[in-house]
């Protein structure tokens, strides 16, 4: 099966990403990849891409990950019917009940005595 992902490059602190197609059970950074569809700057958030290309991969059955999604979208490229949305996370604390700004207020202390 085929994914489109992310493949990081660039220099330490300053992260570019190439999209590409590759097979699934293949590390990102493996290097063997398929076909490069495009390029995304997480900075400057510029983005080529291939749009032929992609919807091409995608028509045949490559599952983009979920930030290679957006991208696409966001492109204009229209996402295949079996592709699902991933949802929106939230987060929520173990032990609610043991954070600070849940305990009951303690009463203010009374104003000191007039000596």
């Amino acid at each position: 099966m085929l994914a489109i992902r992310l493949q990081r490059n660039g220099r330490k602190a300053l992260p570019l990403y190439r999209i590409v197609v590759q097979e699934a059970q293949r590390h990102p950074l493996s290097g063997r990849i398929v076909a490069q569809v495009g390029s995304y700057n997480p900075h400057t958030k510029a983005t080529t891409l291939d749009k032929e290309a992609a919807q091409k991969y995608l028509n045949n059955g490559a599952q983009p990950s979920t930030r290679v999604a957006r991208i696409l979208e966001a492109e204009g490229i229209k996402m295949p019917k079996w592709y699902k949305k991933a949802g929106e996370k939230h987060a929520t604390a173990k032990h609610a009940d043991k954070l600070r700004k849940n305990q009951p207020k303690e009463e203010a202390e009374e104003a000191p005595a007039e000596a």
